[in-house]
């Protein structure tokens, strides 16, 4: 019996191809090799699969067979007390005390600040100015994070850190994110040098405010706040590194997926004239509090469509710790496993019409946890699922009621790489036709 599934061995090609054009070459790999099929990366030996019982068992097996995958490349970015980098008992430990501010109560208690920000950045393009959907998601988003994430409330200092995150997030080319062989900086120079200088000034900016906020915690929403206040089951409290790191990662894995999926959600509903009209009606019934929008169902199957089409990101990685057997082959220690969402959705049995946006189906039928991956799954499925898919509500819902929006593509938006995300490549180019008159 082989120890891997069949497919492409060229790991410089293959690599190349998940970088540049992940669906095409995932979907024409398992067309051609089966599923579950294997590739070489530079990161490692990968083996994906789109089948739900397949991906039923890796969720369901013991966390402890796992470790991250590529976490010497992403180290940088996050930091080493990353939630997304630890395993084994410390990553449950790390997810028990982050998991309360991002449900329920506390999770809501942001939604009038995602609804502010919408409505400033809507407010601030004049009739007919022309503007990319993932640009207004993003702005958004920065400010989101900026006030209800780090809790500053200053709007110079809003502005300070929003220009300089968005300027480290620029400086972070994709091709980073795939191997420690491109993070060089000879004399000091290039794109990695650049990196680092942007990287370093930020983290002075979150070091400043951890000392800010930490003496007046007591008392505050902001999720900053609510990590200081944290404390495991031992007593102990996060360290002002351990908060740091926790901090970068809500930054860099939290605002490109409200942006990228606010952008393709203008994108698919402005194509899709039933879609907005039906839409419009259910938003127009509320007075556009962010409590009545968060409770609209077709709104939110207009997310779950959407995210469904275009997920953030293409898989998710198990990487193997010890050999396991797994859909019939003897896997080796080291090779990652990986649930490749997108083909997973894309699935003709599980999603009629897959190509089709029709939102209704996610109100007809609610998809099982291993058949609708937006967010991963399993006991690493992204903490942050229910505050993003919240604020993706309560910012289109926003936009929608006060203002006419129109899309300026003529055809179909190509699919790109933007880091470890997938986003439109044009952005979603889009015009403010103007105010829209509320009863």
């Amino acid at each position: 019996m082989p120890t891997l599934p069949p497919g492409p061995r060229s790991t410089l090609l293959t690599t190349y191809e998940v970088a540049r054009k992940p669906y095409e070459a995932m979907h024409a790999w398992r067309a051609r090799y089966g599923d579950p099929f294997s590739c070489s990366t530079i990161n490692g030996q990968v083996v994906s699969t789109a089948e739900p019982e397949l991906i039923r068992e890796l969720f369901t097996a013991k966390p402890e067979l796992f470790e991250p995958f590529a976490s010497a490349a992403m180290t940088p970015f996050f930091g080493a007390s990353s939630l997304l980098l630890l395993e084994g008992e410390a990553h449950r430990r790390e997810r028990k005390l982050l998991t309360p501010p991002f449900h329920g109560e506390r999770m809501r208690a942001y939604g009038e600040i995602m609804v502010a920000a919408a409505r400033r950045a809507a407010a601030d393009l004049s009739p007919g100015q022309p503007f990319t959907g993932i640009d207004l998601g993003a702005r958004i988003s920065f400010e989101v994070i900026v006030r209800a994430v780090f809790g500053v409330e200053d709007p110079a200092r809003v502005r300070e850190f929003t220009e300089l995150l968005m300027a480290t997030l620029d400086a972070a080319l994709p091709i980073f994110m795939f191997a420690t062989a491109f993070h060089k900086a000879p004399f000091g120079l290039g794109p990695w040098a650049k990196y680092q200088r942007v990287s370093a000034r930020v983290d002075e900016l979150l070091y400043r405010q951890i000392a800010e906020i930490r003496p007046q915690a007591a008392g505050r929403e902001d999720i900053l706040s609510l990590m200081l206040q944290a404390r495991y089951d031992d007593g102990e409290s996060m360290s002002d590194a351990h908060v740091r790191d926790e901090l970068r990662t809500l930054l860099i894995a939290g605002h490109e997926t409200t942006a990228i999926t606010l952008a393709w959600a203008l994108e698919r509903v402005h194509r899709s004239p039933a879609v907005l009209e039906r839409l419009l009606a259910e938003i127009d019934g509320t007075n556009g509090s962010a409590e009545e929008l968060a409770k609209l169902p077709y709104l939110g199957a207009v997310i779950d469509e959407t995210l469904r089409m275009s997920p953030v990101i293409e898989v998710v990685f198990r990487k193997l710790k010890q050999p396991w057997r797994f859909a019939g082959y003897d896997l080796p220690a080291g090779v990652a496993i990986a649930p490749a969402i997108t083909l997973v959705h894309m699935r003709e049995d599980l999603y009629p019409e897959p190509e089709r946006f029709r939102p209704e189906r996610m109100l007809e039928r609610k998809p099982g946890p291993f058949e609708y991956l937006p967010f991963g799954g399993g006991n690493r499925r992204c903490i942050g699922a229910a505050f993003s898919h919240y604020e993706a509500r309560i910012v289109l819902g926003t936009l929608l009621r006060e203002w006419s929006l129109a899309l300026r593509e003529p055809g179909p938006v190509a699919v790109v790489r933007r880091s470890v995300t997938l986003g439109p490549k044009t952005g979603v180019r889009m015009a403010m036709v103007g105010a829209r008159p509320i009863s």
